[in-house]
């Protein structure tokens, strides 16, 4: 009797001794099946354009170049003529007269040309500036994207894992509870093992709340109502390795939108410095008028109007200085920038680095000896060799090392989209 009692515990622990990854697998595979009328399955790529063609941010953006680009229009116009009549030596206030004059006439002022080249310089920084903006904001979309597809997948390969847990869990309370009818173990390791599916029935609810968490982050991204789940159809893999820090060093300097931004805004800068400096220089103004009382043809007109720079001062201690100003603020501001873009670049590197680091480690080390244990542990309990504590704390061990694990993808994989949006250039196109 206690021959087939021990050898139907064996064929038990021989059966929880299969790989821990296949019974994850089919978990994730369930959860992938399970799509509906009120999901949709979406690769990371996939998800990243419907972000890119549907995110309220870019529709903002994409105003604002719009914006930008009405202002420059505004500023190399010409202004509309004028048209002007009136009743002049008249006797009485809105009262006419044979003798007197009604005059109409057209005048139009034309700025000088110099100064709307210049108007039109500063505008163009301002429409460049709102483009690199838009492309700003359309990487930092993606990374976004990317990031929150990832967590989605994390919250749910840690719900693969904890169900397995719970149905490793179940079975083991139903061995202990036969060994305890057997009377080969103790009514302690039948409760330590009733609580252990308590906790792992806890940790489900929990997980529950992650996933929909992360679904709703990843439909605001995609600039649609929340709600409607999200099936991932990409999965959590170890990424390649980075290219070397230089050679992301010099390709981020060169590709990052805000160096090229304030780049241009230094160009306008620099015009409203030299349009600043041109108060002195004379508007062209025509005009035609005629009396309508007199038979003689009309009389024209033209003329310059110009300012006398009497109260030069008021020029150079006002609109030079503020624009002097500026662009030593705008040069300095450069400099920071740049520092701080080579700081971000090598801070996300190392960060990059180090989480593929541990990514490997746990998948080639951690993870294998979990497993091991675990069977180890197990397999003695089975034949009376180990505690219910012994089993319970060995799987315990192995649940950590798969959390670790899936964790340690997710770094590793948002890492790298930190990166590239570092550089602003697709990794796989760095050699």
């Amino acid at each position: 009797m206690h021959l087939t009692i021990a050898l139907a515990f064996f064929a038990g622990a021989l059966q929880a001794q299969q790989p821990v990854q296949n019974s994850r697998a089919d978990s994730i595979s369930r959860l992938g099946t399970s799509d509906t009328l009120d999901s949709a399955r979406l690769s990371r790529r996939e998800a990243i354009a419907l972000a890119l063609a549907h995110n309220p941010q870019l529709e903002i953006a994409r105003a604002q170049i719009g914006v930008a680009r009405a202002r420059k229009v505004e500023a190399v116009s010409i202004p509309d003529p004028v048209a002007i009549a009136s009743l002049d030596q008249q006797p009485g206030l809105f009262r006419s007269a044979g003798s007197g004059q009604k005059n109409v006439g057209v005048g139009v002022v034309v700025p000088f040309p110099n100064k709307l080249r210049l108007q039109g310089k500063i505008a163009q920084s301002d429409v460049t500036s709102a483009e690199l903006a838009y492309q700003l904001q359309r990487q930092l979309v993606a990374a976004q994207t990317a990031e929150a597809y990832d967590s989605l997948l994390v919250a749910l390969r840690h719900r693969a894992d904890l169900t397995e847990a719970e149905t490793l869990a179940h079975n083991f309370l139903q061995r202990t509870e036969a060994r305890f009818n057997a009377g080969t173990a103790a009514k302690l390791d039948v409760i330590k093992a009733t609580v252990d599916v308590a906790q792992a029935a806890n940790q489900l609810l929990t997980n529950a709340l992650d996933v929909q968490t992360a679904g709703s982050a990843l439909d605001r991204l995609l600039g649609r109502p929340t709600g409607i789940a999200v099936v991932p159809t990409d999965s959590l893999v170890v990424p390649d390795s980075v290219p070397s820090l230089d050679r992301l060093i010099a390709v981020g300097l060169a590709a990052r939108p805000e160096l090229a931004s304030i780049a241009s805004q230094r160009q306008g800068a620099r015009a409203a410095t030299s349009l600043a400096k041109q108060f002195w220089l004379p508007d062209l103004t025509l005009s035609v008028n005629q009396d309508r009382n007199l038979p003689d043809p009309a009389l024209f007109s033209t003329g310059l109007a110009f300012p006398l720079p009497i109260f030069f001062w008021q020029h150079t201690r006002g609109q030079i200085a503020e624009s002097s100003f500026r662009e030593r603020e705008l040069a300095a501001s450069e400099r920071d920038l740049r520092a701080s873009v080579t700081q971000d670049l090598r801070d996300s590197y190392a960060t990059a680095r180090i989480a593929l680091q541990q990514a490997v480690f746990i998948r080639d080390q951690l993870l294998p000896s979990a497993r091991a244990a675990y069977r180890a542990a197990s397999a003695s309990y089975t034949l009376g060799g180990s505690s219910a504590l012994e089993v319970l704390d060995a799987r315990r061990t192995l649940l950590d090392a798969e959390s670790q694990y899936t964790d340690a993808l997710a770094a590793a994989n948002i890492s790298r989209y930190e990166l590239e949006r570092a550089v602003s250039v697709p990794l796989d196109t760095i050699h």
